[in-house]
């Protein structure tokens, strides 16, 4: 494994510093290698004066650059080999086939948003040519397209130490579109983190771009973090955690003298709707697949199920039987990090501290606190109680999920309407239930920004048409995605040109479209 410097990089350079973090590895609490520089104020001004500087010349390279540049932090990730794995083991305590999977993503990730780059089509381009004649006045010629926003802030995040980190989509997202990225480094996977950023790094250096291109900086999210968001440079952050910390960084951006965009992923219980229908056909293959995803991971999914709301009687006792079937052997496993485990053992125990509470079912392995372990966990209520006390519906990172006794599939559906913004909601019907309570989907639209029939919201494609946010409190705007190649919308702004000579015009709005992208002209879309 590589030696670590432990230094922030700073638009080409690297910093050291007299305040240095050290880490223990979550799997068996030994103290790993590396002590990993704090930055200071001074620090942060210097890194984001570098991606102000660097946003203008970023913002007119070529759609060819910035695919080339995605492409080579590709390559470079790849090339770390092994290290990196081994490395995001030992701070994240994920196994290595889940972290090849994850680097896999990444990798994939940075190559969606370099053909997205190359193609050049995300600048929306719209034209409305000026009618000099029309009466009683002409029309101006109007063009208009999406440009960069600027310097963008990026949060790396604990669950997540490739594909929703350093290297991961919102990063990607941002280059792709012409945004310097500022980083700030997760503290529990910092070595993971200094490997990837130093790819990065190794690959501005390569495609020849701006040094302000790419910096990231270790800290205190309350310092750092806070910094990096009210500095006058930052245009917009993104960011992937906890409901809390999200909102302090909202809050700083909202009370800047120029308020900026934070696109804030926190928290979500992603309810699962058992419709009697399909408990009667497959309530054992339901259960068997619950448990699977709630457990995933040790539950430290964005979208695991945590709240399953069905109607009292046989049909869902038969679920919950199978469920207990599915997890009561299963071994527990270290979460991420001890502060996760310390956070997921008070959101446990307070929710069990609640009248009207109870255990369904949980794993009899004994956890080894040594080892940051925590063990699956279902817990049960009754409708009425869970409409009474609002802090049912709060999520417990980890494996738990609350099952919700309902009377009926009213009230399944009057329960559905007091749900807050969630990631996913989830429904497992035969079709006489979907066609019975298809009025269900449409609630359940009004809070989630993605629906699943009879499957499960573990797994979160990189796609096209993927979204991945929510209302308020799954995301800070549920306009948007933080996966898939529409999560490039966050990070710029349309500009209208107005009788603007075809020599000043961005090539993307020229007559006869160099750039070959698809617009729209007089309404029409298509290459012309």
């Amino acid at each position: 494994m590589p030696s670590l410097h432990g230094k922030n990089f700073i638009a080409g350079h690297l910093h050291g510093a007299d305040r240095v973090h050290r880490i223990s590895s979550p799997l068996d609490g030994t103290a790993l290698p590396g002590a990993f520089c704090l930055a200071s104020l001074d620090d942060v001004a210097a890194a984001m004066r570098a991606a102000a500087a660097a946003a203008a010349p970023l913002a007119q390279t070529t759609g060819e650059a910035r695919a080339t540049f995605l492409e080579r932090i590709a390559d470079e990730i790849v090339g770390l080999g092994d290290a990196l794995i081994e490395r995001a083991g030992l701070e994240t305590a994920l196994p290595a086939a889940r972290l090849t999977g994850e680097r896999g993503r990444t990798v994939n990730q940075l190559k969606l948003f370099a053909t997205m780059a190359r193609d050049g089509s995300w600048v929306d381009a719209r034209i409305d040519r000026g009618m000099p004649e029309r009466q009683p006045l002409p029309r101006p010629d109007l063009r208009r397209m999406k440009r960069p926003l600027g310097p963008v802030v990026v949060f790396g995040s604990s669950n997540f130490p490739l594909a929703f980190s350093v290297a991961g989509g919102d990063t990607a997202s941002a280059l792709c579109t012409g945004n310097p990225v500022v980083v700030k480094a997760h503290r529990a996977h910092p070595g993971t983190s200094e490997l990837v950023a130093g790819a990065i790094q190794r690959a501005v250096e390569a495609c020849g771009l701006p040094a302000g291109t790419f910096s990231m900086l270790h800290g205190e999210g309350s310092v750092i973090g806070t910094a990096l968001v009210r500095h006058p440079a930052a245009r917009a952050v993104g960011f992937t955690g906890s409901r809390a910390a999200g909102r302090a960084l909202c809050d700083a951006a909202a009370a800047r003298p120029d308020p900026i965009p934070v696109f804030a992923e926190m928290s979500s219980l992603n309810p699962v709707f058992l419709l009697p229908g399909a408990l009667a056909d497959r309530a054992g293959e339901i259960a068997t697949g619950f448990a699977a995803s709630m457990t995933l991971g040790v539950g430290q999914f964005c979208t695991k199920p945590g709240l399953v709301f069905g109607v009292a009687g046989p049909l869902l006792d038969s679920f919950i039987a199978g469920v207990a079937e599915a997890i009561a052997g299963s071994a527990p496993a270290s979460m991420l990090s001890s502060d996760i485990l310390s956070a997921f053992e008070h959101g446990r125990d307070t929710l069990g501290g609640q009248a009207g509470t109870a255990v369904a079912t949980r794993s009899t392995v004994p956890v080894d606190v040594a080892k940051t372990q925590a063990a699956a966990i279902v817990m049960q209520t009754d409708a009425e109680t869970f409409l009474a006390q609002p802090q049912l519906a709060e999520e417990v990172f980890g494996p738990l999920s609350l099952v919700v006794k309902c009377q009926s599939a009213e009230q399944l559906e009057a329960l559905a309407r007091r749900l807050d913004g969630q990631l996913t909601a989830t429904v497992h019907g035969a079709p006489g239930d979907l066609a019975t309570m298809a009025g269900l989907l449409g609630i359940l639209a009004t809070s989630a920004g993605r629906l699943i029939v009879n499957g499960w919201p573990t797994g979160v494609e990189v796609c096209h048409a993927m979204q991945h946010g929510g209302p308020w409190p799954a995301t800070s705007d549920a306009r948007f995605t933080s996966v898939g190649s529409a999560a490039l919308e966050r990070f710029i702004r349309p500009v209208c040109y107005q009788d603007v000579p075809q020599s000043l015009l961005p090539d993307a709005l020229k007559d006869g479209n160099p750039l070959g992208i698809m617009r729209m002209a007089e309404g029409i879309a298509g290459r012309h």
